[in-house]
Formats: structure tokens, C-alpha cells, sequence
């Protein structure tokens, strides 16, 4: 009896050494992203390309035994035959705990496997915490920002992976982490919030399917590095970003889903270069590939419907800077109704109807510019424009009204927005004013008329793209930290929640100080313009009032026998495919853009023959 038990205790200091081996090599091979031959992806539900190639780690339970152990399937005699199985003594087994360390790891991945995403993510920050576990630090990092991205929480997310690819390109997690930065730009307000994290990492490859996106988004960031430089006249290397921009959209394939958007800023770069006809080409190669497709609407054929009127607005602009008016009209007539470009595209074709004669055209346009549904949009130059074409045909009086008008409405802006400039604010001051105004609109405060001035400057500021996207990534940021006190009571009060929103406000004030340097160079360039149309107005004054002069002095001398304005011939005949409808005060949102001011009298030189197919007028 004594010598069985003698045997089996043999046997089994034999057989524990190996199972305790296997367990611990199991646990080692644990990867939460590396490069296993078994792999998951992890998805959720209304993601579509994201985590392509993310890999999970193998599963440890079930696992096989070691490669000569015991197997009591074979006879006695068929074992002796076969070649005697290395052991392994206990000298080569690690028993310092590194099994239960992993064991804490793999249970916040099994949080994030059952989209317990709060729980996962207050488990790898704890872990982070544990000085004693740095080996682990990395993977628990990299499940934190997956966390917070499935959390929703995508400028949290975008601190962590920063600091994961931070760690340099040999780093295990190096790779799919920047994958991940596209992901976060899908998701995000303002795809630019990564166009500097994307820049850090120029010289490296990505993967095939975010190849051309990358080459993109980089072109992007030298764009706007470019159009920085410009405007603080350092020439040279703004031209070197140009010529990147260049380099980079050419590396984006033709049928690739962002060759249109290269194609357009390869348009931009060559219109600053100077080159109009090339940019003309860039401009019609966007317009032909962006198509709208039969079927359905989806979101991308919406996204490359915006290009394409860009590129119609830039055909058109080009076109209008070479004095080719026509075909500036043609291209402006291309932006469809109701389109985010439409009242712009409204606007500038009144200029080129203005060159070409169409006057009634053009008025128009500015009647619908000037209907109650667009109170709040801000056109000045519009009124300019009006009373130029009434100097024009000699309607000198109904000029001045307008001129005077133009002083009334625009004349406490600009006395604003000088004040806002001579105060010398600290640049994020200027954005802080705007952000206040901002707020008063969303909660329905009541708003006095100085209020109602800077709510006029706030749409001013705001007709700047670049500033409009950063204003859209703060409003995001404080967004995602409000959001904070929406989570369980566990997350809202940990330590992850208050060093998440230290970084969120971080992040915050690094967009407000951006914003603040473009709000103030915004207003500084409005007020400039501002200043020039008043200057304008005062020129149009003394002409009209010259001219209003020289008519009431031939009068004088004639008699009043000697006529300077005589009525127009007008006939109300419109085409087949239009109808005529008088104009009498009301507006319609179906008949917006459609308006044809009659120009009832004018210059006597000019009235014989004058046609105009009107919808109405005065």
C-alpha cells in the first residue's frame, strides 16, 4: 500500500510541474491587439469599417495539453517504444504571480467583450495605477482609449491613443492604434482635430485601407499649415506646404472614395499658385466624379454633393476673376436651391449679372437676400451693390435712400467691432466673447441691442470654415464633459473621470486659444472690409449727389423741358417651362430665387427697347 502511494506521489510531482507551465504560457500569450493567427473582431452594431484586422487574444480555457505529456490512450508497451518526453524541472517554472496579474487584465477585457465599456474602462485605469504591474501598463492603456471610444467619448479616446502612440513605433500596439485615429476622425465634428496627431507620424506606412484617407488628411494639414503661413507673409515655406499638398493628393488613386476631396484641394493649391486654367481642371475633374448615383441617397453621395457645389462655387469665382462673366453665371446657376452654398452663389452672380447688364437678374437675387427667412444672414455688400444699379440707370435719389440705409444698418457694426479690436484682448478673449453670445442664444436669454450687435458679430466670425469646425470641436469637447455626469455613479466619481476631464479641459483651452487667434484675425479682416464698403458708400454718395446735381442744372436750364429718366419698355412674357407671378410684398419659400426686379424707369439713353420678363416690382 505504501509503495502505490510512493508511485502516484511520483507521478503526480511529474505531471504538476508541466500543467503549471502550460497555464503560466498561456497567460503570457495574452494579446489585446498583437498578432495572433486566431483573431475576432470586435464590432458593434452600426460601425461598419471599423477595427479591420484588430485581433483578439486566443482563448486559454480548453487548452491542450503539452507535447509529451501523459497519454493514457496508448498501451504500456507503445510508450516504451516511443522517444521519453523531456521533463521540466521547478527551477524553470514562474510562480511570482505574474498568472494573477493577467488575470486582472483579462477580466476588464471580458467587461469589454460584453460592452461593459464603464467597468472595462475603470479597470484598466486602475491597473495603470499599479506601479508593480509597468509591464502591463501598455495594454491596459490601449483598452482604455477602445473603452472610452465605445463610450462615446472619442476626444478622451484620441488622448489615449496619443499617449499609446507616444511610446514610439516598436511598441506592440504602435500599428493598430493609428488605425484607430481614423476611426475617431469618422466619428468627430471636425476631422482636422487629428490632422496634427496624423502629421507626427508622416513617415510611417499604414495599412492598405487607410492609405489613401492618410495621404488626405495629410495633404489637408499642409493646406491649412500653408494658408497659415501666408497670412503671416512667410512666402517660402508656405509654398513648400503647397507643393506637399500637391505631392500628397496625387498619391490618392482616381475611384477612390477621397480622390474627389483631393482632387478639390489640389484645385485650391493650384488657384493660390496662380495657375487658373490647371486649378479649372482639378475643379471640373471634381464635378465629374461626384456624380449623384441612381438609387437612394446615402451619406457619402450627400458629403460629395457639398464638394461638388464647392467646386461649382470655384468654377465660378475663377471664371468671374477672369472677367468671364457668363460663364461665371452659368456655374453659379449650377448650386442647387436651398444648398448650404445657394444665398453665396445668389450673391456673387449678382456681381457678374451686374457686368453683363442684367440688372433685373440681379435685383433679384438681392430680393431674395433680403427676405425674412434670411434676417440673420450678413451680406452688406448687397445694399452696395443696390445702389450701384440704381446710380446705374440714373434712379439717383432711390440711390442715396439706399446708401443711407447701408449707414443705418451697418454703421453700429462697425463702431462694435472696432471697439472689440482697439481693446487689444488676449486672442482667446475674442473667442470667449463669441462662445458667451453663443450660449445666450441656446438658453433663450433675453438680448439687448448691444447683445443683438455681437450676435451679428458672432455670424460674421463664423463665416470662416476653419473657425466655424474649431467652434464645432469645443462646443464637442464640452459636449463629451457634461456627458461625464450622464455615466453610472462608479465611473462619474473615479479617478479615471476626473484625470479624463483634466485632459478635456487641457484640450479645450489649447482649440479656444486656436480659436481665439482666428476669431481675432477674422474681425480684424472684416473690420477692414467693413471700413472699405462705408468708404465705398461715401464715393457712391458723392457721385449720385454730383450727377443728382447736374440733372436738377439742365433742368434749370431747360426749363424743366429736358428729361434725363423715361419708363421702360417692360413686357411680362416668360418662358414655356416659368410663370408670371406679380410680386406684392409676400415671400414664398417655392418662389425664393426666382425673382425678377423690374426696372420700371431709367436712363433715357437706355430706355428705348429695354425688355425685362419680371415676377414684379416697383
Amino acid at each position: 500500500m505504501r509503495r502505490n502511494l510512493l508511485a502516484l506521489a511520483i507521478a503526480l510531482a511529474y505531471a504538476l510541474p508541466s500543467t503549471v507551465a502550460h497555464a503560466q504560457m498561456s497567460f503570457e500569450g495574452l494579446d489585446l491587439g498583437g498578432k495572433k493567427k486566431k483573431k475576432k473582431k470586435e464590432k458593434k452594431a452600426g460601425d461598419k469599417d471599423e477595427e479591420k484586422g484588430e485581433e483578439t487574444p486566443a482563448a486559454t480555457t480548453d487548452a491542450p495539453l503539452p507535447e509529451g505529456g501523459l497519454d493514457l490512450t496508448k498501451p504500456a508497451d507503445a510508450k516504451k517504444a516511443e522517444k521519453p518526453a523531456p521533463t521540466m524541472s521547478f527551477e524553470a517554472v514562474d510562480v511570482s504571480g505574474k498568472s494573477a496579474d493577467r488575470q486582472r487584465l483579462e477580466v476588464a477585457l471580458t467587461h469589454f467583450k460584453n460592452e461593459a465599456y464603464e467597468q472595462a474602462a475603470l479597470a484598466s485605469h486602475e491597473l495603470m495605477q499599479d506601479p508593480k504591474l509597468a509591464g502591463l501598463h501598455l495594454e491596459a492603456q490601449y483598452l482604455l482609449a477602445k473603452s472610452l471610444y465605445r463610450m462615446g467619448m472619442y476626444h478622451s479616446s484620441l488622448g489615449e491613443f496619443s499617449r499609446v502612440l507616444a511610446k514610439g513605433p516598436s511598441t506592440k500596439f504602435f500599428k493598430t492604434s493609428l488605425e484607430w485615429l481614423f476611426f475617431i476622425s469618422h466619428k468627430t465634428t471636425n476631422e482636422t482635430v487629428i490632422l496634427d496627431e496624423i502629421a507626427k507620424y508622416a513617415n510611417f506606412e499604414f495599412p492598405e485601407q487607410f492609405r489613401s484617407e492618410f495621404h488626405y488628411l495629410l495633404a489637408r494639414y499642409y493646406f491649412v499649415r500653408g494658408r497659415a503661413l501666408d497670412e503671416i507673409e512667410r512666402r517660402p515655406e508656405a509654398d513648400k506646404s503647397f507643393e506637399e499638398v500637391r505631392r500628397l493628393v496625387m498619391m490618392v488613386p482616381k475611384g477612390d472614395p477621397f480622390y474627389p476631396k483631393a482632387k478639390y484641394l489640389e484645385g485650391l493649391a493650384y488657384f493660390r499658385d496662380g495657375k487658373p486654367e490647371t486649378a479649372l481642371q482639378s475643379m471640373k475633374d471634381v464635378v465629374r466624379v461626384t456624380r449623384r448615383p441612381p438609387g437612394p441617397m446615402t451619406q457619402e453621395a450627400r458629403l460629395n454633393q457639398q464638394l461638388r457645389e464647392l467646386a461649382f462655387m470655384q468654377l465660378a469665382r475663377t471664371h468671374y476673376g477672369a472677367r468671364q462673366n457668363r460663364y461665371a453665371i452659368h456655374y453659379f446657376s449650377k448650386v442647387e436651391r436651398g444648398n448650404p452654398q445657394w444665398l453665396e452663389a445668389l450673391f456673387e452672380a449678382s456681381w457678374a449679372n451686374y457686368r453683363v447688364g442684367q440688372y433685373e437678374q440681379g435685383l433679384g437675387n438681392l430680393i431674395t437676400l433680403s427676405s425674412p427667412f434670411f434676417r440673420d444672414e450678413y451680406f452688406p455688400e448687397a445694399l452696395i451693390l443696390k445702389a450701384v444699379v440704381y446710380f446705374e440707370n440714373c434712379r439717383y435719389r432711390e440711390s442715396g435712400i439706399i446708401l443711407e440705409d447701408f449707414e443705418r444698418i451697418y454703421g453700429p457694426v462697425h463702431e462694435q467691432l472696432q471697439m472689440l479690436v482697439d481693446k487689444k484682448l488676449d486672442s482667446s478673449e475674442y473667442y470667449t466673447i463669441l462662445l458667451d453670445i453663443q450660449k445666450k442664444n441656446k438658453e433663450g436669454l433675453e438680448k439687448n441691442s448691444t447683445d443683438l450687435i455681437l450676435e451679428r458679430v458672432l455670424k460674421l466670425a463664423l463665416t470662416d470654415q476653419d473657425l466655424r469646425k474649431t467652434n464645432d470641436s469645443i462646443l464637442e469637447l464640452e459636449g463629451e464633459i457634461d456627458a461625464m455626469s450622464n455615466k453610472g455613479d462608479a465611473f462619474k466619481y473615479s479617478d479615471v473621470t476626473k484625470t479624463l476631464i483634466e485632459g478635456l479641459k487641457t484640450q479645450r483651452e489649447q482649440l479656444i486659444k486656436k480659436a481665439g487667434v482666428m476669431t481675432q484675425g477674422k474681425l480684424e479682416f472684416e473690420l477692414g472690409q467693413l471700413k472699405q464698403l462705408l468708404a465705398n458708400a461715401l464715393r457712391i454718395r458723392f457721385e449720385t449727389t454730383s450727377k443728382e446735381k447736374e440733372y436738377l442744372e439742365i433742368q434749370l436750364q431747360e426749363e424743366g423741358r429736358k428729361e434725363v429718366v423715361r419708363p421702360y419698355k417692360f413686357s411680362p412674357a416668360v418662358g414655356d417651362e416659368e410663370l408670371y407671378w406679380p410680386f406684392n410684398g409676400e415671400y414664398w419659400r417655392d418662389e425664393l430665387g426666382t425673382y425678377h426686379y423690374t426696372l420700371t424707369k431709367g436712363c433715357i439713353e437706355r430706355a428705348a427697347g429695354v425688355q425685362s420678363a419680371s415676377a414684379g416690382g416697383p
